[in-house]
This record gives C-alpha cells, structure tokens and sequence, in this order.
C-alpha cells in the first residue's frame, strides 16, 4: 500500500492561479476607478481577488492532503489466501464490485458472478442476498439448503473491516441431504484410509456428482488420471479423464489407447437420476476378455449373493436369468424341475408386459434405481415391491432384480395386516351391535305389549307375532356380529371337549344327512378347559354344517366323511412347531376335518371375515366362520385353518388348559335371574338414554304393578332419587351420555348403600364386568322381551 505526495507541476500551477487571481482583481479595481472614481468600490474589487486568491489555495492544500490519504490496495495477498482456502471462496467490496475469488469457486458455478447474483435454483438468489445484507448488519450471515443444479450448497458471509464481504460456499450438507448421511461418510472414506486400502487392492474409487464432476477420489485413480499423486481432481469432469470403448471397457485419457482397459462399476447413492454415483475401476488382467468378469471371479459373485437373505436375482441384456438366490427362488416358488427363463414368467400376465419393459429399460443403461409392484403367479392376491437396478461390472448381468417382502417378514407383515383388519371390523360390528340391540328391544317390547291386547285367534295377532318372530331372528345375528367381535355374554364353566363334543353329537347326525358320514375320535390326557359350553356347541355345529355343504356340493350322492377330534398338545410339542402367533403353553386341541374339495388359496385369508361367503345368494350370511372365529378368541383360545392341495378343510382349535392354580380370584356375581311369580309391588327407578326402550321397560313394568319413575340419564336420576323416598330397586343402562350406569349407581350407593341394582346393556356382561363389578347387582342383556323384563325385576326384588 502507498502514497504519493503533490508534484512541483502541481505547486506552479498552484502559484500561477493566485498570480492570475491577483493580478485580475487590481486590473478591475483600476478600470472601476478610472471610470467612476469611487476609491471604495475598487477597493472592494481588490478585496474581492485576494479571497479568490486563498480560495484557490486552500482548495489545491485539502486535495493534497485528500491524495495522500488514499490508499492504493493491493490485491496479491488477498488472491493468495482465497486460493488457499478450503471450499468456494469470493470477496466483494461495499459498491458490490467482485474484488477477488479463488478457482473453487470458478468451477462452483462455471466462472466469476459476483455473489449474491449466482446460479442458484427456485429462490435461491433472494436467500443469499439476504444473508449478506444481514452480514453488513450483523458482521456474520449464513444461509444453508441453497440449490445448485441437483445439490445443495451452505454458505457463510463474513464482514471483513468496514468495506469488504468475504463470501465462502460449501456443499457438505448437499450431501447428506441428497443421500442421508452415507454420502458423507463414504466420501470421508473414499479419500481416507480406507481409500488408500481400496488402491493397495487395485480398486479405484471415485464419488462423483450427478454433473458428473468428481466429489472424492483416492490416490491410485488420482495418479493414475492425472500422473501424479499429489494432484486434485475433485471438482473435475469425470467423462474428460476417461476414454470409453465399444466393448465396454474404459481407458484413462492421459493414458491414451496403449493404456491398461479397466472395468467400470457403478453405485447409485440414491433414488433417481439426480443422484450422486460411486465409482469402482478395476484393471482387465487379459484386455482380450469379452466384455464380462473370469469365470472364477463370476462364480464368487454368484456365491455373494447366494449367501444373502433378501432375494436378488441377475438378468443378462436379453432379459434372461443369469442367476438368482435361494430367497429368491423360495418367495418366487420357483420350480426347479423347470427354472424360469425370463423374469415375467413369474408374474400374473397382466404384469408381464410392464415387468419386461422396466427390465429392458435398465439393461439398456438406466442407472437409477426403480420400484414396481407385481403379483406372483404362485400368489396372485398379494403384491410385492420389485426393486430394479441397473448393473454394470458383473459380468453378463445388466440387471439386478431385489424382492423387499419375501420369507417369513413377508408373512408376518400380512398376518399383522389381516389381524389389525380384523380387529377394526371387530369394533364396527360391536358398535353397530349395541345400538341395533336398543332397536330390536324396542320392536319386540312393543309386539310383546300388543300381544298382550289380542288373543290367538284375533285378525293381527298372527301379523304381530311374524313382527317378533324377525325381530328374534335379527337379534341372533345381531349375537353373532358380538360373538365376532367377543363382545358377546359368555358363561365360562370348567369342562372337557370330549363331554362337549358328546353333546352335540346327536344333533350332528341329523344335521349331517344320510351321504355324510360322522367319525368321532377321541384323545387321551385332555386337560380341562375354561368355556362357555353353549356357544362351544355352536362353533362345532357351525364347522359340520360348513363341511356338510361342501362335500354335498363336491358329491352330491357320495357326500363324504366329518371327523370330529380331541387331542392334547403339550407345551413341548408346541415348542417344536415353531409358531409365531400360537403361544408356548399346554393346550386340549379339537380338530374338525371333512373330505370336500377344500378351500382355495386365494379364499383361505378371507374366510373369518364376516359377511364373506362363497354360497349363493340367500344360502348364507357369512357370519358362520365369523362367529366361529369370535367364540374362540373371546374364550382364549387359537384358530387354524388349512386346505393342503387336493384335500378337504381342516379346522384346528387350541384351548389352553385351565389351572385352577393360575385362575384369577373369584370376583362378585350377579344374583340369578329366576321367574318372578305374582303380582308386583314397590317403587323402581328406571333410567335409559333411549327414549324408545325407556318407553317400552316403563310400560312392561306399570302393567305388573310397580310404581315407576323415569329418568333419561345419570344426572336426572340422581335429582329424582334425591327428590323422592327410597326406592326399591334401581334398573338402569350402563353405557349412557353425560353419566354412565356405573358412575351413577356408585354416587347413589353412598346414600342407600344396600339398593338391589338392575343393569341392562347392549354389551356384552364381560366387556362391562370391571365397571359393573358391585355387590347386590344382576344383569340383564339386550334385546329382551316384556317378560324377560318383568321376571329380571321380580327376580331382583324377590332376592333383596
């Protein structure tokens, strides 16, 4: 930095203008003398260019103290530290003039914009220019995420003095935003240590951005490109150092056509083609090879990929198999008597097509990485993700194909579907249950009530009683849609399956017919089991009345052979299967077989959906297996179904064996229901959020003789029993707005704390046991009909 002084030129110049000043202003002085003869005024002139005079004078002193304080910059030193400097690097000054940049930035975006008008992406310009306002303001800007033709740079903006911007660009979290946090960690590696232990194999290695400029490489392809080791080839084009071949191969450029052929393989770091790519260039030992890897070098791949658990599979530029896994094979059910030659034969035929189309796609040169969903002919109603790869150093392969769900994971995440499926119409049906119940109470309270006003042979007592005949039938489904969702009332008792099964035997013999023959067996060692016998019933008959369909329809004069049997399973033996829904534990197992025709592959995931059948139309609900299925979980206990090729159905059922040991403590009962006899007296409080059975219980019970007392919820009931005397007994619903039943009982205990309780719900007895779990309380389950009501009161009352 330096300064120069003023020059003699400039001080004669100086002296020449005060001369002339002078000298003009004494000439004016004595013209105006000369013609007024006023002494005053030409004194005034004189005056007048003397103050020109030191005007002048001062002038030329400041503009020489002003030229010697200006400063002239050099710009060496500056230019120096910005080439040494890591990353993209520029410096403006405070007119916004590019002052100097370094060669990074120069490749960073192709030449020297002056920043903050660089090429960036969407609003990228308007980011950067605001952290460079804020780094005059603040001394310090950043901004990160800035777009920059597929990557995405950070940049720091420093205040240098008081006139200068330093402006410094990165791309490190471009990185690990295109590619997570492996792009990071494989450049770092790729120029480290395990780069140079790549090069000690003769592997070279090299990231390269989606444009094709080199990110990292390590020393070997370093001095292999550029014939020394210590040069830099990051930021380079990656095309320009290498020459490519027709046969596949690939030269260095520098190294011209006597140089060594390598073998390129490519690495997609990412989804699409904008990703950044991983390079591996190999030496050809025998430059007269074909365009493919030695067999033994072949031959070890294919044992790599043997050896992994996901299922790959290679296909050569024809669309043929080259080689596929045994993970493959066990997803694809391969047949290996007759392997497959293309890919598509695998597949459904309305997925060939496509399939073939992405294959040839990649074989020509893709080199992103692609997802499709396909369906297996071996399981048509289960897609799986195909993942398609482009390959490239592999010998004959050109594509790798990946399944994502085969195996056991595969299974395991459909049979967790199906159950979250199952669970989901399990609380519809419960919830459409309760309130189809109210209904039904209504409409079979009110055929009972009038009933009560036409005797048989009356005109529409015979209308009346088909009213409450389909009402009666709408309430079994309506049990059955509880059964599915095990929220129906059960009464567990101690039992065995062979006493169970003995049973129902006689009914299974007519309801079978004459063509199917019953075979009932029996094991030995069967522990008791914890079970609603009644409903345990049902879901035998339910089996045999399915099986019975089948075989008649399979063989209309043959029909076929039912076998009913019992066996225990210990916990060993369970052990040994391995299964991963059915628990470890001692089990009674009743197994129900018949000899139909089976049940399809594609029909067996379905069958314990309700409302599902294969019967025609008005031949079945669907809700058969449905209730099956819910009897049997809501017991505790495992289902199987199962229909070997060429064989009839088998249903398994698991019970676990009841422990009175492991029993839970007994807990308080409702009282029994017993008929009532006699006419009715007392006071019963009745509350119910449905107006319809309100209306309907009220009625029933007038007529038997109580006094009642409405209320449409917990809180009115509780200002009508404040507001009156005692009652005798309290009948309410349990699911209720506002208060429930139990909420509402409890406040009423602590007043009249031995009050009998009736409670009546559309849920079932055990869904409500925790919350209705009080001494002197019974139960009563919707529908029910005016009789079924009054004896529940009369009961209740009788009992207190």
């Amino acid at each position: 930095m330096a300064t120069s002084p003023l020059s003699p030129p400039d001080a004669d110049t100086t002296r020449q203008s005060l001369l002339i000043a002078a000298a003009a202003g004494t000439a004016a002085a004595i013209v105006i003398l000369w013609m007024i003869g006023d002494w005053r005024l030409a004194a005034g002139f004189v005056a007048a260019g003397l103050v020109m005079a030191g005007g002048v004078l001062a002038f030329a002193r400041l503009s020489s103290r002003r030229a010697a304080a200006a400063p002239v910059q050099d710009w060496a030193l500056a230019h120096a530290l910005a080439d040494a400097s890591a990353g993209a690097l520029a410096v403006t000054d405070r007119s916004g003039v590019l002052v100097c940049a370094n060669d990074a930035y120069r490749r960073l975006f192709d030449g020297l914009p002056t920043p903050p008008s660089v090429p960036l992406d969407a609003d990228g310009e308007g980011r950067l220019g605001g952290a460079g306002r804020a780094a005059w303001r603040d001394g310090r800007g950043e901004v990160a995420g800035l777009a920059q033709r597929g990557r995405l740079l950070d940049a720091v903006i420093a205040r240098a003095g008081e006139d200068m911007l330093v402006w410094h660009f990165t791309t490190a979290s471009a990185e690990g935003a295109a590619t997570g946090d492996a792009l990071p960690a494989l450049v770092s590696a790729v120029a480290g240590r395990p780069g140079e232990r790549l090069g000690a194999a003769g592997v070279m290695a090299v990231v390269i951005q989606p444009d094709g400029r080199i990110e990292a490489a390590n020393r070997v392809f370093t001095a292999r490109a550029l014939g020394k080791a210590e040069g830099n080839v990051e930021g380079r084009d990656f095309a320009r150092l290498m020459l490519a071949e027709p046969s596949g191969h690939v030269r260095f450029e520098r190294e011209g056509e006597a140089g060594n052929p390598l073998r390129l393989i490519q690495l997609p770091l990412g989804e699409g083609a904008e990703a950044p790519l991983a390079l591996a260039l190999i030496d050809e030992e025998d430059a007269g090879l074909p365009a493919g890897l030695g067999d033994d070098v072949a031959a070890h791949v294919r044992a790599l990929v043997g050896l992994l658990p996901i299922g790959l599979a290679m296909v050569d530029r024809e669309g043929r198999f080259v080689h596929f896994n045994a993970s493959f094979a066990a997803a694809t059910a391969v047949n290996a008597a007759a392997p497959p030659l293309y890919p598509g034969d695998l597949v459904v035929r309305e997925d060939k097509a496509a399939l073939a189309d992405a294959v040839r796609r990649f074989s020509g040169g893709a080199a992103h990485v692609a997802d499709m969903q396909v369906r297996l002919a071996a399981r048509p109603d289960e897609p799986v993700a195909l993942t398609l790869a482009g390959a490239r150093g592999l010998g004959d392969a050109a594509v790798i194909l990946c399944l994502k769900e085969s195996g056991e994971e595969g299974q395991l995440k459909r049979q967790v579907a199906q159950a979250t499926k199952m669970q989901a119409v399990g609380q519809l049906a419960g919830g459409v249950a309760h309130d189809f119940n109210n209904i039904l109470t209504a409409i079979i309270g009110h055929c009972d009530l009038m009933l009560m006003r036409h005797s048989p042979g009356d005109s529409d007592h015979d209308d009346i009683q088909q009213v409450r005949a389909n009402a009666n039938r709408a309430a079994a489904l309506t049990r059955q849609l509880l059964a599915f969702s095990r929220q129906q009332t059960l009464r567990p008792q101690v039992l065995q399956l062979p006493d169970v099964v003995s049973e129902v035997s006689n009914l299974l013999t007519r309801l079978l017919g004459e063509t199917v023959r019953l075979e009932v067996k029996h094991g030995r060692g069967l522990g008791a089991v914890r079970a609603d016998p009644g409903q345990l019933e049902q879901v035998i008959v339910n089996l045999a009345v399915n099986a019975r369909d089948a075989m008649v329809a399979a063989n209309p004069k043959g029909g076929g052979t039912l076998t009913i049997e019992t066996l225990a399973v210990g916990r060993a033996a369970v052990k040994r299967m391995d299964d991963d829904v059915l628990p470890v534990g001692d089990y009674a197992v009743l197994r129900i077989t018949d000899t139909g025709t089976g049940i399809p592959a594609d029909i067996l995931p379905k069958i314990f959906e309700p409302f599902f059948t294969t019967k025609e139309v008005g031949k079945g609900t669907g809700l058969g297996l449905s209730t099956v299925y819910g009897i049997v979980k809501q017991s505790g206990g495992y289902i199987f179904a199962e229909s070997p090729p060429g064989q009839g159905a088998c249903f398994t059922i698991y019970l676990p064996v009841y422990s009175a040991a492991e029993a839970p403590a007994p807990k308080a009962t409702p009282k029994p229901v017993k008929r009532a006899a006699g006419w009715g007296t007392g006071t019963v409080v009745l509350v119910e959020d449905e107006a319809m059975v309100r209306a309907v219980a009220e009625r029933a019970l007038v007529r038997q003789g109580y006094k009642v007392l409405t209320a449409e919820n917990g809180e009115a009931a509780l200002e009508l029993i404040a507001a009156c005397e005692r009652p005798d007994l309290l009948v309410s619903d349990v699911v209720m707005p506002m208060m429930d039943g139990p909420t509402m009982v409890a406040k009423v205990r602590e007043r009249y704390p031995d009050l009998p309780i009736l409670f009546m719900s559309g849920y079932a007895e055990e869904q409500l046991r925790r919350s209705i779990d009080l001494d002197n309380v019974a139960f009563l389950p919707k529908p029910f009909s005016v009789q079924q009501l009054t004896e529940a009161v009369g009961s209740v009352m009788g009992a207190a």
